[in-house]
Parts: structure tokens; C-alpha cells; sequence
């Protein structure tokens, strides 16, 4: 039987079509905000016949999950086994309630990304995030190793001396962790001269943040890890509502599709569908779930998607790297930026020892920049430099400061937030 990521595009599609049409029939019948939605907008389910059609469903955004959160759940609480909660990047965190299958399904999702970067029963993983705090992801890391009957060990985010004692106690061949962290990982290593390339470590499964620039080449974080360390990186994208992640194979080229657990569209301002290569907002649906489905729910991410044949033999679409949230956009001196961008600019600088980005809204109402960086050691030619290099790439210059790494470090703990964040929007 041929894999349902080697079927043709229309296959998939037909494939979806039915997924769709049961999932309009278990949210008519269950979900008590999507009956609402259906009533409100004098939706007929039964209209429903090609996957074209999806474009006559309203959306969903997060802030109707915040406001009526509860009224998303399609079963009795008695089922829920797990709660999840989001971020809160866009607002208020969220609650997503998993069944037992829901949490089986979250589990095959991730062993499939896993597969997808070569990854057997004979790895090793560590992993470097959270399995506490209500956090999706790590949840999803553990039961993804245990579905592809690979051996893990749990060390958590930080700590970088303890992650090098198991590193060389154990051997792991992959690393789960955000890539900023594998930097401060290559810095510990050269302060006291391990040897890198002697470890057994050799896939880095990068999550939470960018490696790679539009064009797939590596951005300026992934070069500067693998010009100190001989490791495979590999980009995974997901979020808690998705409850799926769009992960890269080995030719590096997109996140690919899992068409059975999910659904996408990218979505211009005015909520049409946009082709391949364009960036708008993604819009997902997912299949399988049973405790939060979600139809046409609008992500906030805004990103590409690609169409054409992968080497790997795949059929799926692959998703773009995530150049932003919608809501993170940022008007500056008639430019308009996205958090990422600066991020990508300070990562590629040596100097940069680490950042931290405020924004806010100026006096006149407008966007207002200030870049906190704390430097290895600093004069004007290295604040020149920095500077330099913002201009040059950003075409305007934010307001900067200086500050110790401690400070930095500090300004990185929001209250309220599971993980060191590098900016905060205060408009």
C-alpha cells in the first residue's frame, strides 16, 4: 500500500474531503462554539462536497478560543486525561483539553516528524525543554521517542554544565532544543575545551525558532552552529492549538504536511486563499481530535508554502520558515518589520553575547524599537559594528542600549511565561 504522503495531491485531497466532511458532522453534533458559529452564519455542513468548498466556512481566531475557550470542548470533562496550555504570545493563554486518543494521536504526530530526520529505535535523545508547566511540546517530544522506541533522557532547558555530563555520560545522538541554546552549549564547550565533534551527538532537532532564511539556506544561527559543531540541523514547527508539527527532512527544504492529522490554508488580509510562494497567514484545520478540534482556525503565523516534488519522494506541500506573527508586525520609520528579523541580524553577530527587544508605542502612536544588548566585551568599534549592521539590513536603526548579561538575562523572565523570551510587545 503506497504511503498517504506519496499519493498524488488530488488523492491527499480526496483523502481530506472525507476527513473534512466527518469533521463538520462530530463539531455539528459536539462543540457547542462551532454550532454556534455554524448557526450564526446560516452554515449548511451538508454543503460541503470538495475540499474547494472549505473557503465558504467561517474562520476562527485565537481570541474567540480565549474568549469562549470552554465552549470548544466536544467531550464530558471526565474524558480529558491532559490540559495544555498556550503561550500566551497573542494575549491570555489558552486551555486545550486532550482525551487519551487525543494524546495518542500527539504521540504518532511526532514520531512521524521524528522519522523525518532519519531518527530509529536506536537513537538517543535528550531533550532540553520543559515537561512541566502545562508544556505541549515537551509533553509531545517524550511520547513521540516512545512511539519510535528510541531511549530518551530528560535534562530539561538550562543548566548547560549538567547537559554536557549527560551528554558525555550517555552518548544521545539527538538534542531536542531551541537553537540559541545549542550557541550557549558551543560557548560552555569552548570556554572549557570539549571538543565537540568528539561527542556522539549528531542531529539537532531545532524548535521555537528560525534556521533557515526564505530561501531555505541557513540563516545566520544555523551557520554559526554547524561552523563549530558537526551536527545535521533540522526545523520543526508547531503550536499547542495544532496539535501537529510541520517538520524537515533531510534536503531541508520546508516542514512537511501530515494531510492525515491536519489541514492548511495561508490566508491573505481579506481571508482568501493565496498560492504557493506567498506569504499570508496560516489557517489550519485539524483532523483526529477529539477533546479541541478546531476548523479554519487562523494561527497568526504568517509564512509560505511550497508545492513542488521533494527529493525525499514526498508528495506532501511543505510550509516556509515562520518569518513572523501577525500581530508582531511592526510599522518603524514607513518600514515594516517582523521580531525575527532583528533576531536573525543579532544571532549573526559574534559580539552579541545576548538581547533582549521592547516595543512600544511612541508618543505620536507609533511603533518604538529599543534593542537591549548585553556584548562579550565592548568599544566603539564594536558598537559601530552592531549598529552597522541593523542599518544596513533593517534600513532603519532602532534605539539601542547596552546592558550587562545579567540584566539581559533578567528582562528575559516575563511573569507568567514558561520560557526566556527575547522580546515583548507592549503597544
Amino acid at each position: 500500500m503506497i504511503p498517504l504522503d506519496h499519493l498524488s495531491k488530488q488523492q491527499i485531497h480526496q483523502y481530506q474531503e472525507v476527513e473534512m466532511i466527518k469533521l463538520l458532522n462530530y463539531l455539528n453534533t459536539y462543540s457547542p462554539y462551532y454550532i454556534k458559529l455554524f448557526n450564526k452564519h446560516n452554515y449548511d455542513i451538508n454543503t460541503f462536497k470538495h475540499i474547494t468548498d472549505i473557503t465558504q466556512i467561517p474562520t476562527t481566531s485565537k481570541y474567540n478560543l480565549q474568549a469562549s475557550n470552554w465552549d470548544f470542548l466536544c467531550v464530558d470533562k471526565s474524558k480529558i486525561i491532559e490540559y495544555c496550555t498556550t503561550s500566551g504570545t497573542l494575549g491570555d493563554p489558552v486551555i486545550i483539553a486532550l482525551t487519551e486518543n487525543d494524546l495518542k494521536r500527539l504521540a504518532y504526530n511526532e514520531c512521524q516528524s521524528f522519522k523525518q530526520i532519519g531518527a530509529t529505535e536506536f537513537d538517543l535523545f535528550q531533550l532540553m525543554v520543559s515537561l512541566d508547566r502545562q508544556f505541549m511540546a515537551g509533553l509531545a517530544y517524550y511520547s513521540g521517542v516512545r512511539q519510535l522506541g528510541a531511549s530518551i533522557v530528560r535534562v530539561g532547558p538550562g543548566n548547560i554544565a549538567l547537559q554536557f555530563e549527560m551528554i558525555k555520560q550517555l552518548n544521545p545522538t539527538i538534542l531536542i532544543s531551541v537553537p540559541t541554546f545549542i550557541i550557549n552549549l558551543i560557548h560552555f564547550a569552548k570556554e572549557n575545551n570539549i571538543n565537540l565533534n568528539d561527542l556522539n551527538v549528531r542531529k539537532i532537532l531545532c524548535i521555537g525558532e528560525n534556521i533557515r532564511d526564505l530561501d531555505f539556506q541557513n540563516n545566520s544561527i544555523a551557520s554559526k552552529i554547524i561552523e563549530n559543531w558537526n551536527v545535521s540541523l533540522f526545523s520543526t514547527y508547531a503550536s499547542t492549538e495544532k496539535q501537529t508539527a510541520f517538520t524537515e527532512c533531510a534536503f531541508q527544504n520546508g516542514g512537511h504536511h501530515l494531510p492525515e492529522l491536519i489541514y492548511f490554508e495561508i490566508l491573505d488580509e481579506n481571508e482568501n486563499q493565496l498560492p504557493e510562494k506567498e506569504l499570508g497567514e496560516l489557517t489550519i484545520t485539524t483532523f483526529g481530535v477529539e477533546g479541541m478540534p478546531l476548523l479554519r482556525y487562523k494561527t497568526g503565523d504568517i509564512c509560505s508554502y511550497y508545492t513542488d516534488p521533494c527529493p525525499c519522494g514526498k508528495s506532501t506541500f511543505r510550509l516556509g520558515p515562520i518569518i513572523g506573527r501577525k500581530h508582531q508586525m511592526i510599522k518603524y520609520n514607513g518600514t515594516t518589520l517582523y521580531p525575527q528579523t532583528m533576531f536573525n541580524i543579532l544571532n549573526g553577530l559574534d559580539e552579541v553575547q545576548d538581547y533582549f527587544i521592547e516595543l512600544r508605542k511612541s508618543t505620536f502612536n507609533t511603533d518604538d524599537i529599543l534593542i537591549h544588548i548585553a556584548t562579550f566585551s565592548l568599544n566603539d568599534t564594536i558598537e559601530k559594528k552592531i549598529k552597522s549592521a541593523l542599518q544596513s539590513n533593517l534600513k532603519v536603526l532602532p534605539k539601542i542600549e547596552f546592558k550587562s548579561i545579567s540584566i539581559i538575562n533578567k528582562m528575559q523572565i516575563i511573569p507568567g511565561q514558561r520560557k526566556l523570551t527575547k522580546f515583548i510587545d507592549l503597544r
